[in-house]
């Protein structure tokens, strides 16, 4: 009988613990769609704001028409052609300063920044050895007579040009030109351009300042032979995975500084945006940084969630370990409601995330469940001590659980460490328990 009592016993807690994992489900789905809202409150701020800003420029363009007599059904016809030169910086150098500051929309927040943008750098002065892009293979020859050249322009390309605070103008030599609307770089590049009356002569040093407002990232394409972006900001939580790593950082609480240096040899830029303008497809490289949240709360949301069938098991292993130890008989019912406990401390971890923070919502959310189920054991366990105990337990736990969450390089070894260490507890505690004289019947005299 009391074999059949044990038996059924471990049977109901297995079960009762996957049973509870339906609730963390929903819970964990909860999550997820909460990130969605969020998602979707951030392309809110951008669709009303400016995206995330991608640099690509300046370049320096030449366009030239010329005829092509082509001949269709027996007849002869003059199509006008429009073919293009670019040419690239030799030396570009950009050193921005930005200013981050977050914008609400509810609950949720985007980093919003504005940074100043200083180009500066030589264009070339040579045409001959530079090819030109058109749709047709006879019009890329340079020598072609029946080219004539148009007027040059220079070209700076944004990813969003709502971000334009003010309008640019451009330092060319002595010259100040102020800058247009459009990028006029074929295709659907945004931008703006400045007009030229014919091409550099000299060393060709170009000066450009540029106000611009973005969202969340910002990357700069290193267009010139030689490449230099020096940036500075007062997020303290920058990010620069990206094409390439900065070759010098400092970071601190009040902000951070990088810089990047590079070169065609690395690059090969030339040749990737002659493709580029052939409409060969391909993507430019550059000099990335993106303002991140130093922690995601809905990720730890979710991991936190990830551990309640172990939270559960530890806490339901305790209880049964105090019946075989103490003789203290538990109900299921009772295993349930404590059970039901910890599961509302992840939707109270969840809702209390979003408004005071990770941290404090966890310290919130543990008190409440620690007092909750520590009061109630104080009846279940018969007094005060008990369930004391258990709720000092339990806030082991949760301070665990907790340290678990914040080191993520480290979070197998800490768990391992902890199942070890409960492990050992229980094989001691059990050392001197006779196993079969509980689950054996009593021989009869």
């Amino acid at each position: 009988m009391v074999k059949q009592i044990l038996t059924h016993k471990v049977v109901m807690l297995l079960l009762l613990s996957l049973l509870l994992m339906i609730p963390v489900h929903s819970i964990m789905e909860l999550n997820r769609e909460r990130q969605a809202y969020r998602s979707q409150a951030i392309h809110s701020i951008m669709a009303s704001s400016s995206g995330p800003q991608r640099l690509i420029g300046p370049v320096l363009v030449q366009p030239y028409t010329r005829s092509v007599t082509v001949e269709q059904d027996g007849k002869r016809f003059v199509r006008t052609e429009q073919v293009y030169r670019y040419l690239l910086p030799e030396q570009l150098e950009v050193r921005a300063s930005m200013e981050v500051t977050p914008r609400k929309l509810g609950i949720y927040q985007a980093q919003v920044y504005q940074t100043r943008l200083s180009l500066s750098g030589n264009l070339p002065t040579d045409l001959d050895d530079k090819p030109l892009v058109s749709s047709t293979q006879d019009a890329r020859d340079g020598s072609d007579p029946s080219l004539i050249p148009g007027k040059p322009y220079l070209s700076l390309v944004l990813s969003d040009a709502r971000g334009i605070n003010s309008v640019p103008e451009l330092q060319l030599g002595e010259a100040r030109i102020p800058f247009a609307p459009g990028a006029q770089l074929g295709g659907t590049m945004a931008g703006i351009h400045a007009p030229l009356a014919a091409l550099p002569t000299g060393n060709g040093r170009f000066h450009i300042e540029l106000d611009l407002q973005g969202m969340n990232a910002l990357d700069v394409v290193p267009l010139g032979q030689d490449s230099q972006f020096n940036l500075s900001g007062n997020w303290p939580h920058p990010n620069f995975i990206g094409d390439f790593l900065p070759g010098k950082r400092s970071l601190d609480q009040q902000g951070f500084e990088a810089s990047w240096q590079t070169s065609w040899f690395a690059t090969d830029m030339e040749s990737r945006f002659s493709r580029l303008m052939e409409g060969s497809g391909g993507k430019l490289p550059s000099f990335s940084v993106s303002l991140v949240q130093p922690v995601d709360h809905y990720q730890l949301n979710e991991r936190a969630a990830k551990y309640a069938l172990l939270f559960i098991g530890l806490t339901f292993l305790s209880f049964f370990m105090f019946e075989l130890l103490k003789g203290l008989r538990v109900h299921p019912i009772q295993y349930a409601l404590v059970g039901m406990g910890l599961i509302v401390f992840y939707l109270v971890l969840l809702a209390l995330t979003e408004h005071i923070g990770f941290a404090w919502a966890y310290l919130a959310a543990a008190l409440a469940s620690v007092a909750l189920n520590g009061f109630y054991l104080s009846h279940v366990l018969g007094g005060a001590r008990q369930g004391l105990g258990f709720a000092v337990l339990l806030g082991l736990v949760y301070s665990i659980l907790f340290g678990l969450l914040q080191a993520e390089e480290i979070a197998l070894l800490l768990g391992a460490l902890l199942l070890f260490a409960v492990l050992a507890l229980i094989m001691v505690l059990t050392r001197k328990l006779d196993w079969y004289q509980l689950t054996e019947r009593p021989p009869q005299p």
